[in-house]
């Protein structure tokens, strides 16, 4: 933290601050529209929320209201998958920003069935599919853990969601066969999709997934203070996320936020101060590369008011 900062005590008026100034900005961007039922979001609804260590959470606006986690769940898999078979995980998927959308084909055909990291839609395939071998229910893994984590026993599916998904979700089936024809996934595509939908369809609010991404925060250790991770594990997660998260915008974001994060399409935005407190915001309308217009402002305002961030 930048020495010209007091420390942050109370982060409420922060937050109050915030959603003034995100309020007062004009230009929201427009919901994801290739799954209808996200398309139906009201691009003016805006929530934030930030957990502490100990799980105290402060919040404003709409930040207990549930939305669509969609890609966002793609860091607890990727957690679950590394605390259960240790870094086996990376022969398969790089570490690497794609610089491409995050659903293109392009690069796996130039790179045999690799994806180039965890978070584009075939990287978050192949960590499903290992999730899956070593749990036999990867989607409901994922859900008895964010329950847990977020102390929220009503986190759920929303199945409509998951049956939009799926219908419209020929690209992702093709990424799945593609990279099942290198060997790099292992089970049967149609049960992979099905677990990867259903993963995306989680309903949650930014008090649920702050309070669930503590881990990173904590270095690995859980709400209940076991351990998930190691603590170079839990960087190694944050530091994916920095580089990839936000998909083929996370330069933009390392820049205007300076913090690990990970955005899904339903526009959450999930970051981590390591070793002090856990964010999350949501606002439906996203820019051209599927991130949150306001989230992405808020999270930067959020940095510049309190000075904390990885840099």
């Amino acid at each position: 933290m930048s020495p010209s900062f007091q420390p942050v005590t109370d982060f409420r008026p922060v937050l109050d601050r915030i959603a003034a100034e995100v309020a007062a900005t004009p230009g929201r961007g427009r919901p994801a529209d290739y799954i209808p039922l996200l398309a139906e979001a009201d691009p003016g609804r805006f929530g934030m929320a930030v957990a502490e260590l100990d799980g105290t959470v402060y919040g404003v606006g709409d930040w207990q209201q549930p939305f669509s986690a969609q890609s966002i769940t793609k860091v607890f898999t990727l957690a679950l998958v590394l605390s259960m078979d240790g870094g086996a995980l990376w022969e398969g998927v790089g570490r690497e920003p794609s610089g491409n959308p995050f659903n293109s084909l392009v690069q796996l055909e130039y790179e045999n069935g690799i994806p180039r990291n965890p978070f584009i839609n075939a990287g978050a395939l192949v960590v499903t599919d290992r999730l899956q071998a070593l749990t036999g229910d990867a989607s409901g893994t994922l859900r008895d853990f964010l329950r847990a984590e977020s102390g929220n026993p009503d986190l759920d599916f929303d199945e409509r969601v998951a049956a939009s998904e799926s219908a419209h979700g020929d690209r992702n089936a093709a990424l799945a066969h593609f990279m099942a024809s290198y060997g790099n996934i292992t089970g049967p595509v149609p049960d992979l999709l099905d677990q990867y939908f259903r993963q995306c369809s989680v309903e949650a609010s930014c008090a649920d997934l702050a309070l669930a991404a503590g881990f990173l925060a904590r270095h690995g250790i859980r709400a209940d203070g076991s351990t998930l991770l190691t603590r170079s594990q839990a960087k190694q997660i944050n530091a994916v996320m920095l580089t990839c998260g936000t998909y083929d915008a996370a330069g933009d974001f390392a820049y205007r936020v300076g913090l690990p994060g990970k955005s899904g399409v339903g526009g959450g935005i999930i970051a981590v101060v390591p070793g002090r407190c856990t964010l999350c915001v949501w606002s439906p309308g996203l820019d051209r590369r599927g991130n949150s217009v306001a989230g992405v402002a808020a999270l930067d305002l959020f940095t510049t008011l309190t000075g904390l961030s990885v840099f």
